[in-house]
């Protein structure tokens, strides 16, 4: 067995069953293929939940997975009544809250529904922390993935004060005023058990220092944090583009959009993604600038999540809402100026990222963000990168993009505006950046720098 643990409520591929053999495909968002890119070439036990039908027969019934040479997955059983409630807390609270998306005059109700809520999230980690104490080897370093799984690290504090831990959140921390939002006995859990890890990491040092802040209000011991941007691998990413599928995507790509620019984004339709507002600036640029009409085409791919929260529905609606009133408004037969497509299609989104002129990320609050950096290292077109300040890849990127405020619609349009315009010779110069700047910290690097971090943990003692 590996001396390497990684755990993450997904694992490295999404599995399925196909005439009764495990058939493992690309898995969804963008943490679990980086994870997997990580790991190439080396040994290591991936811990995750059995996600879907397919996957908890194939846990149940004990059948191999297939993975490449030196990594084992094993998967987590979760009972329903736990996994429900705990997607209430960590999706319809936890991303709230690090996200700043809350409406304070409404949410988070902390009833007495939520309070069990929390007690079977409590028993989701716990399940995961049982599980990793029972398989890690002696001293083995464990790196704990995202906001999921925030009470593991307290759990192997006492379980296995051997293993050498590390938590690291891919999402933003919330800031104090906003972690006080929760009962103070569970923001101190919360924080406390990152804390009992060896290292508590994150992308930035913006939210290094939240979580840092937030500690302070509630534990003994100032943590200890480490920063590790996550960057992409150029390699790999020019493989997967070069695929029949998506050479194929690109020319229907070609077809749709005939011949005019192109204004791309892909997200999770996600409320943080800052999605309805993108739409409204690039309805302000053709107000603005009709003589954009004919030759700009906002091509936008969403992939759908969440939807078990009325939240994301509503948001889901007023999203597609928007898209058909600019095409209403500026269109005509044949000739849209907003191309929605909600899918995972990730050959249809390669192929995007390497023909878009303009790529915006108006993000509302992201901890890193991967799609500025795989646009920066695919596109062949000098495409300008608008990007919002307020992700995590605006301070490794920031100095080659065009920023943008993501509550300032007008201003968004005029980043948009700049975009187009751009000379062609800064396009050049900055697109060249971008792609240096992108492929720093690749996956692998930024493991070996997590795990060199790790340290045995010790549970957190509160103030």
């Amino acid at each position: 067995m590996s001396d390497l643990v990684v755990v993450a409520t997904r694992g490295p591929f999404a599995l399925r069953l196909e005439a009764g053999e495990v058939v493992a495909g690309r898995a969804a968002g963008g943490l679990a293929p980086s994870l997997a890119a990580a790991l190439e070439g080396r040994r290591a036990l991936w811990i995750a939940a059995a996600a879907s039908r397919d996957e908890r027969e194939i846990a149940a019934r004990g059948l191999p997975i297939p993975a490449p040479e030196g990594l084992t997955v094993r998967l987590v059983v979760v009972p329903d009544e736990i996994a429900a409630a705990h997607r209430l807390i960590a999706n319809g609270t936890l991303w709230f809250l690090h996200h700043g998306l809350f409406d304070r005059a409404h949410r988070p109700t902390v009833d007495r529904r939520w309070h069990e809520a929390w007690e079977r999230y409590r028993a989701y980690n716990a399940l995961f922390g049982d599980e990793i104490a029972r398989l890690a080897p002696a001293s083995a370093t464990v790196v704990i993935n995202d906001y999921q799984l925030s009470l593991v690290g307290g759990r192997l504090a006492e379980l296995r004060p051997d293993l050498a831990t590390v938590h690291f959140t891919h999402t933003p921390f919330c800031v104090p005023e906003e972690l006080r939002t929760l009962p103070s006995d569970v923001a101190a859990e919360l924080v406390g058990s990152i804390a009992s890890c060896g290292a508590a990491g994150f992308h930035t040092e913006r939210w290094a220092g939240n979580f840092r802040r937030c500690a302070g209000e509630y534990l003994a011991d100032e943590p200890r944090t480490l920063v590790s941007p996550l960057g992409v691998d150029p390699r790999r990413l020019a493989r997967e583009s070069a695929s029949p599928g998506v050479e194929a995507a690109r020319a229907r790509l070609s077809a749709a959009v005939d011949g005019r620019r192109i204004v791309f984004r892909s997200d999770r339709l996600e409320l943080a993604k800052n999605i309805v507002r993108g739409f409204a600036a690039f309805g302000e640029l053709l107000e603005a600038e009709p003589g954009w009409r004919d030759s700009v085409v906002f091509l936008a791919h969403l992939y759908p999540s969440r939807e078990e929260l009325p939240e994301y529905l509503a948001y889901r609606n007023e999203v597609e809402r928007a898209a058909t009133r600019l095409n209403e408004r500026f269109g005509k037969p044949g000739r849209l100026p907003v191309i929605l497509e909600i899918a995972d299609d990730h050959d249809a989104s390669l192929a995007a990222l390497s023909s878009y002129d303009v790529l915006l990320v108006n993000a509302l609050r992201d901890g890193m963000n991967l799609v500025a950096k795989e646009g920066a290292v695919l596109n062949t077109r000098d495409g300008v990168l608008c990007l919002s300040k307020e992700v995590g890849a605006f301070e490794a990127l920031g100095e080659a993009a065009v920023a943008v405020e993501p509550f300032d619609i007008a201003g968004t349009a005029r980043a948009i505006r700049e975009a187009l315009e751009m000379p062609a010779s800064d396009r050049h110069a900055r697109a060249r950046r971008l792609a240096e700047l992108a492929a720093l910290h690749p996956p692998a690097e930024w493991l070996e720098g997590v795990v060199a971090e790790a340290r045995p943990g010790r549970r957190a003692s509160t103030s």
